[in-house]
């Protein structure tokens, strides 16, 4: 089938997110460990940390809050797999579906953290009410730019000191991949709408048809 490739995209991007994880978890110490040699000089590393929420450790406030967030990301993954499926049914740009399938793919990996982390691998998110749907979404890649300290008039970050970039993981990439792609080449992606846009006639907002014809001016 058309679409099947994509959703097998999706499904290897899931396995290398996996992957990843549960490397780091078993081969770092303790989080916040970073690896001593796998680097690339001081700017990029492998450093463990864990994220209870969305990303930049967001999260939703209440004992429960942790269960709606991860509810509603299956149901998100549902949207977007039943979305992929009707685009690919429907002939659109490959480059456009190649896109949709690493979105999914990264969401879907972050899913399964929240799901399953918990439970397996004993990563529950602080104060959660059950292991199930809280566990904490590992994260590991780590450019090192720049520490930089927030000014202390900002709310709530006020003072303190935050990197550049934050600590992702495979799948963030994949969502920031397929995101990027799609800004960046949406004309090639959508030709249709651009032409469509370019063939309307601008009236500046006076109908043409309101125009009196020349021959009935006495």
């Amino acid at each position: 089938m058309r679409y099947t490739k994509y959703f097998l995209l999706t499904i290897l991007v899931i396995l290398i997110d996996q992957l990843i994880k549960l490397w780091v978890f078993k081969t770092f110490p303790f989080e916040g460990w970073e690896h001593p040699t796998i680097r690339i000089g001081d700017w990029f590393k492998l450093h463990y940390i864990t994220n209870e929420g969305m990303a930049f450790g967001i999260k939703l406030a209440g004992n429960y809050g942790k269960l709606v967030l991860s509810v509603f990301r299956l149901l998100a993954m549902g949207g977007i797999a039943y979305y992929l499926y009707l685009m690919a049914k429907r002939g659109m740009h490959e480059g456009f579906l190649w896109c949709i399938a690493l979105i999914l793919g990264g969401a879907m990996g972050n899913v399964v953290d929240s799901t399953f982390y918990g439970v397996f691998l004993d990563l529950p998110t602080y104060d959660a009410p059950m292991l199930w749907f809280h566990g904490r979404v590992i994260d590991m890649f780590y450019v090192d730019i720049c520490n930089c300290h927030i000014p202390d008039w900002v709310p709530v970050f006020g003072g303190s000191y935050y990197p550049l970039w934050p600590i992702f993981n495979f799948a963030d990439a994949s969502i920031f991949v397929g995101v990027a792609i799609i800004l960046i080449f949406q004309r090639k992606f959508f030709p249709e709408k651009v032409g469509e846009e370019k063939s309307s006639p601008k009236t500046d907002g006076v109908s043409n048809t309101a125009l009196p014809d020349e021959n009935t001016i006495a």
